[in-house]
């Protein structure tokens, strides 16, 4: 039964649960990261990483595979492409229960489930995700220097976001489906009076057609049900942000956006249990700010283990 029990175990294996593994295990603490798809999360599908300290340009996929060895080279211990079926977080030991039948146990528990843009679901939208495609202008703005892009979306980060596109694009195209934004009159404002904005209402994307990467798309009007053909270097979508927590509900406190709300020490309102990455009430979202809460998290959980361990010998 040994093999089942550890000092930390971490829920997800994106940057935050990596870099959490490397802190922890390094620390000479027995470390288990449970991650229900592939080592990396969403990192691995970013075809180029050019803002990340240190590395000039590197693939999601590379740098998700040098952080998973970095984690096993100090004896952390990572279990993908599982699924977890039961999580008790009662009591000083939390469990962990794996397809049925694996039962782990930890003191600690760190959960760094990230989370996934909402995607709008059309052909080829899958196809092209890294390649035209991008949930995200901070991490991808600068590679569509002087091109023809496309922002979907109609709330606050759809405009605020087509706006701080402007600064590589040669145009931006908002494409909304209703008749009206959701977002803030400022940002409303600003959006219509830039230049090198365009708007087109009661529309949306139907379907994403390209080569080896995005060239165009059908655009279809939503009251005349007319489709029209626009030729694009990008898009970007801002259609909202789903953070994956549905298995913790009722087991800790989460937002009316089901974001984990943590303390400065990123422990949830149960103790022992400390949350880290995109999963987390938090305004930024980029693989350095999850490697940030992946280090804060881990120090606290050590420092939580080591403070129960002197308990115990007391």
């Amino acid at each position: 039964m040994d093999n089942y029990n550890f000092d930390v175990i971490v829920i997800g294996g994106g940057p935050a649960g990596l870099t959490a593994g490397i802190y922890i295990s390094r620390a000479k603490m027995k470390t288990l990261i449970i991650n229900e798809g592939t080592a990396g999360g969403q990192m691995i599908l970013t075809h180029e990483i050019a803002n990340y300290p240190g590395v000039e340009s590197t693939s999601g996929y590379e740098l998700a595979n040098i952080m998973k060895n970095q984690a096993k080279s100090f004896g952390c211990i990572i279990r993908s492409n599982v699924r977890i079926t039961n999580l008790n977080f009662d009591g000083d030991i939390k469990t962990v229960e794996v397809n049925y039948k694996d039962i782990y146990s930890a003191p600690a528990i760190i959960l760094a489930t990230g989370g996934r843009s909402r995607s709008l679901g059309v052909p080829g939208e899958d196809d092209y995700k890294g390649k035209g495609i991008s949930y995200c202008a901070t991490c991808d703005g600068d590679f569509f220097q002087d091109k023809k892009i496309i922002v979907v979306g109609g709330g606050n980060s759809a405009l605020e976001e087509a706006v701080s596109l402007t600064k590589y694009a040669a145009s931006v195209t908002i494409i909304h489906q209703f008749d009206n934004f959701q977002a803030f009159p400022h940002a409303v404002e600003e959006a219509k009076k830039n230049p090198k904005i365009n708007i087109i209402m009661e529309s949306k994307i139907i379907e994403f057609l390209g080569e080896e990467s995005l060239k165009k798309v059908y655009i279809q009007n939503q009251r005349t049900y007319e489709i029209s053909e626009m030729n694009i270097d990008g898009v970007f979508i801002f259609i909202g942000y789903k953070p994956n927590t549905e298995m913790f509900k009722d087991k800790i406190e989460l937002n009316q956006w089901d974001e984990i709300i943590t303390k400065e020490n990123l422990e949830t309102n149960v103790p022992g249990v400390f949350a880290a990455g995109d999963s987390i009430k938090k305004r930024y979202r980029q693989i350095t700010t999850a490697v940030a809460d992946g280090t804060i998290a881990a120090l606290s959980a050590v420092e939580y283990v080591n403070n129960l361990k002197v308990l115990s010998q007391a």
